[in-house]
């Protein structure tokens, strides 16, 4: 799926680009920033794909009965929550204002999202092999870090919004191993990269995805 994924985003990328398109940032969810990378020139294509090769192998081999939950709720309200599944359960993502995805221990993303549920809040699981973004990650983090430091890192050409900021990513971030393999397991915060580009005047945005 992760190769799956890449691939289409950066063909429709190329056949936008083909129609003249030229965008003033880029931004993905997830592995939609590696696609990013490769587009904005951080990595070529061999290293691309053998990063994102990695992270979808490794990410098979991480530990299996997990679940991940998007819950109709603000971040703020999902992280007063958590520390009673402390180790069990994380933020995958901020998509939206009042749209926050948990990820973690079956059991424990359930009894969540039904606590969000009978207090009158819609759920919906994600289909989904593992909890990404969780600490279920935790166990090929360091493999994955060591494929990071064997690709070869170029500063972008057109400005990243980053998932682990939810700011434009610097230049010494996205040509960092470390950095990648944060991305692989922190919160994606695209909703603060939404609202970054909104507040510097960002009004058209182009959607290229499966």
């Amino acid at each position: 799926t992760q190769a799956a994924l890449f691939a289409t985003e950066v063909a429709l990328y190329r056949l936008v680009e083909h129609y003249g398109l030229t965008p003033d940032y880029l931004m993905g969810h997830s592995v939609g920033e590696l696609a990013a990378a490769h587009i904005a020139g951080v990595l070529d294509l061999d290293d691309a794909c053998t990063l994102v090769a990695a992270r979808g192998r490794l990410m098979q081999t991480a530990p299996a009965g997990g679940a991940m939950i998007a819950i109709e709720a603000t971040e703020t309200e999902i992280r007063d929550t958590l520390p009673t599944h402390h180790g069990h359960l994380d933020i995958a993502a901020v998509n939206t204002p009042h749209s926050t995805v948990i990820t973690g221990d079956h059991h424990a993303a359930h009894q969540l999202a039904t606590t969000w549920r009978n207090n009158g809040r819609r759920t919906k699981q994600l289909n989904v092999s593992h909890a990404f973004h969780s600490p279920h990650m935790d166990t090929i983090l360091d493999d994955f870090h060591t494929t990071a430091a064997t690709l070869t890192y170029h500063t972008p050409t057109i400005p990243i919004i980053s998932n682990l900021t939810g700011q434009p990513a610097t230049t010494e971030q996205l040509t960092n191993p470390h950095y990648w393999t944060q991305h692989l397991r922190h919160t994606v915060r695209f909703n603060d990269g939404i609202h970054h580009l909104h507040h510097h005047n960002v009004t058209t945005y182009i959607e290229l995805g499966p």
